[in-house]
Protein backbone atom coordinates (compact mmCIF):
# COMPACT_ATOMS: atom_id res chain seq x y z
CA UNK A 1 0.00 0.00 0.00
CA UNK A 2 2.85 2.02 0.91
CA UNK A 3 4.68 1.57 -2.27
CA UNK A 4 1.59 2.17 -4.01
CA UNK A 5 1.40 5.80 -2.11
CA UNK A 6 4.29 6.54 -3.18
CA UNK A 7 4.12 6.23 -6.67
CA UNK A 8 1.41 8.75 -7.02
CA UNK A 9 2.43 11.97 -8.37
CA UNK A 10 2.33 14.63 -5.59
CA UNK A 11 2.60 18.14 -5.51
CA UNK A 12 5.88 20.01 -5.18
CA UNK A 13 5.90 22.14 -2.18
CA UNK A 14 7.93 25.32 -2.79
CA UNK A 15 8.89 27.91 -0.64
CA UNK A 16 7.00 31.56 -0.31
CA UNK A 17 9.71 34.30 -2.24
CA UNK A 18 10.23 37.51 -1.29
CA UNK A 19 7.22 39.81 -2.12
CA UNK A 20 7.97 42.92 -3.81
CA UNK A 21 7.04 45.46 -1.57
CA UNK A 22 9.62 43.73 0.92
CA UNK A 23 12.04 43.58 -1.65
CA UNK A 24 14.12 46.27 -0.29
CA UNK A 25 15.16 43.84 2.45
CA UNK A 26 16.76 41.60 0.78
CA UNK A 27 16.31 37.73 -0.31
CA UNK A 28 13.65 36.05 2.25
CA UNK A 29 15.52 34.26 5.17
CA UNK A 30 14.87 30.19 4.55
CA UNK A 31 14.88 27.86 7.68
CA UNK A 32 18.23 26.63 6.35
CA UNK A 33 19.38 30.20 6.59
CA UNK A 34 17.93 30.52 9.94
CA UNK A 35 19.32 27.28 11.41
CA UNK A 36 22.40 28.51 10.28
CA UNK A 37 22.18 31.60 11.90
CA UNK A 38 20.91 30.04 15.08
CA UNK A 39 23.47 27.61 15.32
CA UNK A 40 26.66 30.00 14.74
CA UNK A 41 24.75 32.57 17.31
CA UNK A 42 24.73 29.47 20.21
CA UNK A 43 28.28 28.52 19.10
CA UNK A 44 29.37 32.17 20.27
CA UNK A 45 26.77 32.11 23.25
CA UNK A 46 28.92 28.98 24.20
CA UNK A 47 32.28 30.57 24.20
CA UNK A 48 31.27 33.75 25.42
CA UNK A 49 30.11 31.97 28.61
CA UNK A 50 32.87 29.67 29.09
CA UNK A 51 35.80 33.03 28.99
CA UNK A 52 33.09 34.81 31.11
CA UNK A 53 33.48 31.57 33.53
CA UNK A 54 37.14 31.57 33.57
CA UNK A 55 37.30 35.66 33.93
CA UNK A 56 35.30 34.85 37.15
CA UNK A 57 37.31 31.86 38.69
CA UNK A 58 40.99 33.41 37.52
CA UNK A 59 43.41 33.95 41.16
CA UNK A 60 45.10 37.46 41.15
CA UNK A 61 47.61 35.62 42.70
CA UNK A 62 48.62 33.14 39.94
CA UNK A 63 52.36 33.00 38.53
CA UNK A 64 54.47 31.30 36.74
CA UNK A 65 57.99 31.99 35.51
CA UNK A 66 57.46 32.39 32.01
CA UNK A 67 55.67 35.54 32.85
CA UNK A 68 59.56 36.94 33.42
CA UNK A 69 60.53 36.18 29.88
CA UNK A 70 57.10 37.34 28.08
CA UNK A 71 56.34 40.84 26.91
CA UNK A 72 53.04 42.53 25.80
CA UNK A 73 52.43 45.59 24.50
CA UNK A 74 50.47 48.51 25.73
CA UNK A 75 47.55 46.72 24.42
CA UNK A 76 48.02 43.88 26.13
CA UNK A 77 48.92 41.51 22.94
CA UNK A 78 51.65 38.93 23.71
CA UNK A 79 55.03 39.68 22.04
CA UNK A 80 56.70 36.65 21.15
CA UNK A 81 59.82 35.79 19.02
CA UNK A 82 59.41 34.58 15.50
CA UNK A 83 63.05 32.92 15.09
CA UNK A 84 64.05 35.12 12.60
CA UNK A 85 68.04 36.48 13.54
CA UNK A 86 68.27 39.49 14.83
CA UNK A 87 70.60 42.48 12.66
CA UNK A 88 73.37 44.60 14.13
CA UNK A 89 72.70 48.18 14.02
CA UNK A 90 75.71 48.86 11.39
CA UNK A 91 74.11 45.53 9.24
CA UNK A 92 70.76 47.09 9.14
CA UNK A 93 72.41 50.59 8.41
CA UNK A 94 74.38 49.30 5.46
CA UNK A 95 70.98 47.76 4.40
CA UNK A 96 69.30 50.47 4.07
CA UNK A 97 72.18 52.31 2.46
CA UNK A 98 71.92 49.58 0.08
CA UNK A 99 68.49 50.53 -0.68
CA UNK A 100 69.01 53.62 -1.24
CA UNK A 101 71.62 53.46 -3.70
CA UNK A 102 68.94 50.97 -5.80
CA UNK A 103 66.05 53.69 -5.27
CA UNK A 104 68.09 56.28 -6.75
CA UNK A 105 68.78 54.46 -9.42
CA UNK A 106 65.97 53.20 -10.41
CA UNK A 107 64.49 57.04 -10.03
CA UNK A 108 67.09 58.28 -12.04
CA UNK A 109 66.41 55.47 -14.71
CA UNK A 110 62.77 56.13 -14.46
CA UNK A 111 62.42 59.96 -15.05
CA UNK A 112 64.74 59.60 -17.90
CA UNK A 113 62.41 57.39 -19.41
CA UNK A 114 59.32 59.64 -18.65
CA UNK A 115 60.95 62.56 -20.09
CA UNK A 116 61.67 61.05 -23.59
CA UNK A 117 58.91 59.59 -23.93
CA UNK A 118 57.17 63.11 -22.45
CA UNK A 119 59.29 64.84 -25.00
CA UNK A 120 58.14 62.49 -27.65
CA UNK A 121 54.09 62.76 -26.80
CA UNK A 122 54.50 66.86 -26.95
CA UNK A 123 56.37 66.67 -30.56
CA UNK A 124 53.47 64.28 -31.91
CA UNK A 125 50.50 66.37 -30.37
CA UNK A 126 52.25 69.74 -31.63
CA UNK A 127 53.25 68.09 -34.85
CA UNK A 128 56.94 68.85 -34.81
CA UNK A 129 58.21 66.70 -36.70
CA UNK A 130 59.54 67.51 -40.21
CA UNK A 131 59.00 65.72 -43.49
CA UNK A 132 60.99 66.02 -46.38
CA UNK A 133 60.58 62.73 -48.06
CA UNK A 134 64.01 61.39 -47.17
CA UNK A 135 65.93 64.46 -49.15
CA UNK A 136 67.13 67.76 -48.11
CA UNK A 137 64.93 70.11 -49.64
CA UNK A 138 65.54 73.19 -51.48
CA UNK A 139 64.91 77.07 -50.15
CA UNK A 140 61.58 77.53 -52.40
CA UNK A 141 60.44 74.17 -51.64
CA UNK A 142 57.33 73.71 -49.41
CA UNK A 143 57.84 72.06 -46.26
CA UNK A 144 55.16 69.90 -44.47
CA UNK A 145 54.54 68.94 -41.01
CA UNK A 146 53.20 66.12 -40.14
CA UNK A 147 53.47 64.47 -36.30
CA UNK A 148 53.75 60.70 -36.90
CA UNK A 149 55.16 58.71 -39.57
CA UNK A 150 51.22 57.83 -39.89
CA UNK A 151 50.42 60.90 -40.70
CA UNK A 152 53.36 61.70 -43.00
CA UNK A 153 51.58 58.65 -45.30
CA UNK A 154 47.91 60.41 -44.53
CA UNK A 155 49.42 64.18 -46.22
CA UNK A 156 51.34 61.88 -48.78
CA UNK A 157 47.72 60.59 -49.98
CA UNK A 158 46.08 64.08 -49.28
CA UNK A 159 48.89 65.09 -51.72
CA UNK A 160 48.29 62.75 -54.11
CA UNK A 161 44.51 63.77 -53.96
CA UNK A 162 44.95 66.84 -54.44
CA UNK A 163 47.97 66.51 -57.49
CA UNK A 164 46.80 68.43 -60.59
CA UNK A 165 48.73 66.02 -62.55
CA UNK A 166 45.96 63.93 -65.04
CA UNK A 167 46.07 60.11 -64.73
CA UNK A 168 46.80 58.65 -67.84
CA UNK A 169 45.92 54.82 -68.61
CA UNK A 170 48.42 52.22 -69.73
CA UNK A 171 48.90 52.34 -73.44
CA UNK A 172 47.05 55.45 -74.48
CA UNK A 173 50.51 57.34 -74.84
CA UNK A 174 51.53 56.80 -78.70
CA UNK A 175 53.29 58.22 -80.90
CA UNK A 176 52.54 61.02 -83.19
CA UNK A 177 51.57 59.63 -86.68
CA UNK A 178 52.31 61.19 -89.64
CA UNK A 179 48.99 60.36 -91.21
CA UNK A 180 46.06 62.61 -90.28
CA UNK A 181 43.38 61.48 -88.51
CA UNK A 182 39.97 62.09 -88.66
CA UNK A 183 37.90 63.92 -86.35
CA UNK A 184 35.32 61.41 -85.80
CA UNK A 185 38.07 58.93 -84.50
CA UNK A 186 39.78 61.41 -82.89
CA UNK A 187 36.69 62.31 -80.87
CA UNK A 188 36.35 58.72 -80.09
CA UNK A 189 39.33 57.75 -78.63
CA UNK A 190 39.39 61.23 -76.62
CA UNK A 191 36.00 60.12 -75.06
CA UNK A 192 37.66 56.84 -74.22
CA UNK A 193 40.43 58.47 -72.30
CA UNK A 194 37.83 60.54 -70.35
CA UNK A 195 36.26 57.88 -68.83
CA UNK A 196 39.28 55.95 -68.01
CA UNK A 197 41.02 58.62 -66.35
CA UNK A 198 37.57 59.00 -64.13
CA UNK A 199 37.74 55.42 -63.99
CA UNK A 200 40.99 55.58 -62.54
CA UNK A 201 40.52 58.76 -60.53
CA UNK A 202 37.57 57.62 -58.45
CA UNK A 203 39.09 54.02 -57.87
CA UNK A 204 42.50 55.95 -56.46
CA UNK A 205 39.88 58.19 -54.67
CA UNK A 206 38.26 55.18 -53.02
CA UNK A 207 41.52 53.94 -51.82
CA UNK A 208 43.23 56.91 -50.86
CA UNK A 209 39.71 57.09 -48.36
CA UNK A 210 40.30 53.69 -46.96
CA UNK A 211 43.74 54.49 -45.76
CA UNK A 212 43.30 57.27 -44.34
CA UNK A 213 40.79 55.87 -41.93
CA UNK A 214 42.95 53.07 -41.50
CA UNK A 215 46.20 55.58 -40.99
CA UNK A 216 43.74 57.74 -38.63
CA UNK A 217 42.90 54.97 -36.19
CA UNK A 218 46.15 53.78 -36.34
CA UNK A 219 47.62 57.18 -35.24
CA UNK A 220 45.13 57.90 -32.71
CA UNK A 221 46.14 53.96 -30.94
CA UNK A 222 49.29 55.03 -31.07
CA UNK A 223 48.73 58.49 -28.96
CA UNK A 224 46.54 56.44 -26.15
CA UNK A 225 49.36 54.06 -26.00
CA UNK A 226 52.26 57.05 -25.26
CA UNK A 227 50.01 58.44 -22.89
CA UNK A 228 48.80 55.32 -20.56
CA UNK A 229 52.62 54.75 -20.66
CA UNK A 230 53.59 58.21 -19.68
CA UNK A 231 50.84 58.22 -16.75
CA UNK A 232 52.68 54.66 -15.71
CA UNK A 233 55.80 56.33 -15.50
CA UNK A 234 55.09 59.23 -13.56
CA UNK A 235 53.41 57.08 -10.96
CA UNK A 236 55.84 54.66 -10.69
CA UNK A 237 57.96 57.91 -10.39
CA UNK A 238 56.26 59.21 -7.83
CA UNK A 239 55.95 55.81 -5.61
CA UNK A 240 59.63 55.23 -5.79
CA UNK A 241 60.19 58.93 -4.39
CA UNK A 242 58.08 58.52 -1.69
CA UNK A 243 59.82 55.31 -1.24
CA UNK A 244 63.43 56.78 -1.00
CA UNK A 245 61.90 60.41 1.66
CA UNK A 246 60.44 57.16 3.65
CA UNK A 247 63.59 55.26 4.02
CA UNK A 248 65.49 58.58 4.31
CA UNK A 249 63.41 59.33 7.43
CA UNK A 250 64.03 55.45 8.87
CA UNK A 251 68.36 56.07 8.43
CA UNK A 252 67.92 59.46 10.20
CA UNK A 253 65.87 57.76 13.10
CA UNK A 254 68.06 55.00 13.23
CA UNK A 255 71.03 58.03 13.54
CA UNK A 256 68.99 59.87 15.83
CA UNK A 257 68.93 63.25 13.79
CA UNK A 258 65.34 63.77 13.67
CA UNK A 259 62.57 62.91 15.78
CA UNK A 260 59.79 60.57 15.60
CA UNK A 261 57.20 58.02 17.68
CA UNK A 262 57.98 55.64 20.38
CA UNK A 263 56.83 52.17 20.66
CA UNK A 264 54.60 53.67 22.97
CA UNK A 265 53.23 56.21 20.42
CA UNK A 266 55.02 59.25 22.24
CA UNK A 267 56.04 62.16 19.71
CA UNK A 268 59.48 63.22 20.02
CA UNK A 269 62.31 65.17 18.14
CA UNK A 270 65.34 66.31 18.78
CA UNK A 271 66.41 69.59 20.30
CA UNK A 272 69.69 71.62 19.41
CA UNK A 273 71.63 72.43 22.32
CA UNK A 274 71.19 76.52 22.68
CA UNK A 275 74.36 78.81 21.71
Amino acid sequence: MSSMRNAVQRRNHKERAQPAQRGKWGILEKHKDYSLRAKDYNEKKKRLKILREKATERNPDEFSYGMLSSKTDRYGRKLQDRGNPTLSQDVVKLLKTQDAGYLKTMIQQTRKTREKVEQQYLLDDQNIHTIRGGKEADDDQHIIFAGTVAEQKLLEITKRKQDPTPIVADGLHQPAKTNAIPVGQTLKRNTQMDHRHATLKKAEGLRASKQERALRKLRKRQSESQRSRLKALETRERDLLAAEQQLDHGRARMNNSVGGVNKAGIRWKIRERKR
